[in-house]
C-alpha cells in the first residue's frame, strides 16, 4: 500500500514537472505551487505510511516548521542567506514568506535523508542476515557523521538548481547579490552557505526526533530514492536544454552528484546482484505494518 500510493504521487509529480517548461506566466507560477504541494504530500505521506506518526511529525517539525522559521528570520534580517524579498506570485505569505517555501524544504529533505541512510549502510536486515534494523545498536559515530554530511549536501546542493530557476522567474530577488558563484549572477554565495547551515541543523535534529525507525531503508523507500534521482537528472536536463540555464545545470550537477551518483551506482549494483537487503522489511511494528 505504501509503495503504491508513493509511486502514484511520484508519477503525478513527474508529470507536473514535465509540464513546467511548457507553461509561462501565471500558469507556470500556479504549477510551481502545485508541484511543491505534491512534493510535500509525497514525502510526508511516505514518512507517515512507512514509519508512523512520530517520523512524519518529526519531518514536519524540523523541515516545515524549521524551514518557515529560518525563512522568516532571513526575510526580516538577511541572516543567514542574505537580503532578499519574495514576489507575490507564489501564493499567500506569512511574515513575508510564501507558505509553500517551507513545504519545499520538506519535499526534498526526506528523500535526501533516505539516500544518505541507504549509502551509509542503513538497510533493514533479512531473517538470519545482516544490516541495520530499528532494533539494532545504530550507526557508529563515524557513520553517523557521514550520514549527516551526505544528507546535508544532498539537500543543500539542490538549491544550485532551485535558486537560479526561481530567480530567473522573478519569484524572489536579492538586494545584494555579491559575491556570486561564476555564472550564477543575481544570487549571493551567502545563500548557499545559509542552506548548508540550516540543512546540517535539520538533518542533525531529524534522527533524534524521529527515533530509530529513521535509521534504515528497505524496499518501501524505492519511490523516495527514485524521487531523489529523478530530481537530479531531470534538473540537469531541464536547466541545460529547456530553461536556458547552463551554468546552474553544471553547478547543480556537480553539487548533487556527491549524493546522487553514489546512490545510483549503489542501487544499480543491488539490482544486478539481487541484494536481499533492498527487499527486506523492517521487523513488525503494530500500527505501522498495517499501512503497507
Amino acid at each position: 500500500m505504501t509503495r503504491r500510493i508513493s509511486w502514484t504521487l511520484l508519477a503525478v509529480l513527474v508529470l507536473a514537472q514535465i509540464c513546467y517548461p511548457l507553461t509561462t506566466g501565471a500558469t507556470r507560477a500556479g504549477l510551481t505551487v502545485a508541484t511543491v504541494v505534491l512534493g510535500w504530500l509525497l514525502s510526508v505521506g511516505h514518512a507517515l505510511l512507512s514509519r508512523g506518526p512520530r517520523v512524519a511529525a518529526a519531518l514536519v517539525a524540523v523541515a516545515t516548521g524549521g524551514g518557515f522559521a529560518i525563512e522568516a528570520i532571513g526575510v526580516a534580517t538577511g541572516v543567514p542567506f542574505g537580503s532578499y524579498d519574495y514576489s507575490g506570485e507564489l501564493g499567500p505569505k506569512l511574515a513575508g514568506v510564501p507558505l509553500i517555501i517551507p513545504l519545499a524544504w520538506t519535499w526534498m529533505a526526506w528523500p535526501a535523508w533516505l539516500a544518505a541512510v541507504r549509502l551509509t549502510g542503513g538497510r533493514a536486515a533479512t531473517a538470519g542476515g545482516s544490516g541495520s534494523t530499528a532494533g539494532g545498536s545504530g550507526p557508529t559515530v563515524g557513520r553517523w557523521a557521514g550520514r549527516i554530511a551526505l544528507a546535508t549536501v544532498g539537500l543543500a546542493a539542490w538549491d544550485l538548481f532551485l535558486d537560479p530557476q526561481m530567480v530567473a522567474e522573478g519569484y524572489w530577488v536579492w538586494r545584494d547579490a555579491t559575491p556570486a558563484l561564476p555564472g550564477l549572477a543575481g544570487i549571493p554565495v551567502s545563500n548557499y552557505l545559509g542552506w548548508l547551515l540550516f540543512a546540517v541543523l535539520m538533518m542533525s535534529a531529524l534522527r533524534p526526533l524521529a527515533g530509530p525507525a529513521a535509521e534504515h531503508t528497505d524496499r518501501r523507500d524505492h519511490p523516495m530514492l527514485a524521487l531523489y534521482l529523478w530530481t537530479y537528472f531531470s534538473s540537469i536536463l531541464a536547466h541545460a536544454v529547456f530553461l536556458d540555464l547552463p551554468a546552474s545545470a553544471l553547478w547543480g550537477a556537480a553539487g548533487m552528484s556527491v549524493t546522487a551518483v553514489p546512490l545510483a551506482v549503489t542501487l544499480l549494483r543491488a539490482r544486478r546482484g539481487g541484494d536481499p537487503g533492498q527487499e527486506a522489511h523492517q521487523p513488525h511494528r503494530p500500527g505501522v505494518d498495517a499501512t503497507r
